[in-house]
């Protein structure tokens, strides 16, 4: 069956194609997160009954204090907001529901969703969700031609499938190489912000640099790794002096390791 599929022109002139999330995904992806909110709001309702009621029993509202309801009203408010912000941003455009569901958020550009658009967005939940059970969010995504709510078409955002190569593979070459070396993606010294810098242009040369990484004879790999550090480098505030070829390349690896789990997916 055909697959409905969006082209998107990254700023760096990188052609990528998507296929946009539709309602089903979307709406399975929710009732995920929404009932692991609600399996959280129900604990803290219970754990905070229990601990107000005193000793007058489970059934006496009288002694309860107002104030620690007041915050716990404010808290659970936060959370229900704050969880889809907060993983949006932080994990790769994806909440637990998402991950589940193969679909994630990004910016129409093709490029990370930023913390301005992924506050937007949650924001603007508040309008998907009138009158009733995100009924006009429901209505925008089945409607519109890429699947997008209020929130998606004020903060430029776009939700699309990952589709990951499942089973059994053949081991890459670059992979065999990163496990000599004994690399692991929590080795990188680089804080999650400041890989958030890097985009789809980024992602393809680290991806070339991978890839032709083993069949370079030694002098063009010292060549091609000292100029890539020296564009890569700046972005995430290291420093390129004083380091030895086998360290840039490591540290190359390391971005190879952690950008591919957002940037590597076919579609």
């Amino acid at each position: 069956m055909h697959e409905e599929q969006v082209d998107i022109k990254t700023p760096e002139y990188v052609s990528l194609q998507f296929q946009p999330a539709g309602l089903g995904s979307r709406a399975a992806a929710l009732m995920i997160d929404q009932l692991l909110l609600s399996i959280v709001n129900i604990l803290i309702v219970v754990v905070l009954f229990f601990v107000t009621s005193g000793n007058h029993g489970i059934f006496s509202m009288v002694e309860i204090n107002s104030t620690l309801w007041g915050i716990a009203i404010i808290a659970i408010f936060f959370l229900n907001w704050g969880y889809f912000f907060a993983l949006e941003y932080f994990w790769g455009g994806k909440t637990v529901g998402k991950r589940l569901l193969g679909i994630r958020v990004m910016q129409e550009n093709g490029h990370s969703v930023t913390l301005l658009s992924s506050f937007i967005r949650n924001l603007l939940r508040i309008i998907d969700m009138l009158p009733v059970s995100y009924f006009i969010g429901m209505v925008m995504i089945f409607l519109h031609s890429k699947h997008k709510r209020v929130g998606d078409l004020v903060a430029g955002t776009i939700v699309v499938h990952e589709r990951r190569v499942k089973g059994m593979r053949k081991e890459k070459a670059i992979e065999k190489e990163i496990r000599r070396r004994s690399l692991r993606k929590e080795d990188l010294t680089v804080e999650e912000w400041e890989l958030k810098q890097l985009g789809a242009k980024e992602w393809n040369l680290v991806k070339t640099y991978s890839n032709r990484f083993v069949q370079l004879p030694l002098a063009e790999r010292n060549q091609l790794t000292k100029k890539l550090a020296f564009i890569l480098y700046p972005k995430l505030g290291l420093d390129v002096q004083d380091k030895t070829y086998e360290e840039l390349e490591d540290t190359l690896l390391l971005l190879y390791l952690a950008l591919r789990e957002e940037w590597e997916f076919e579609l």
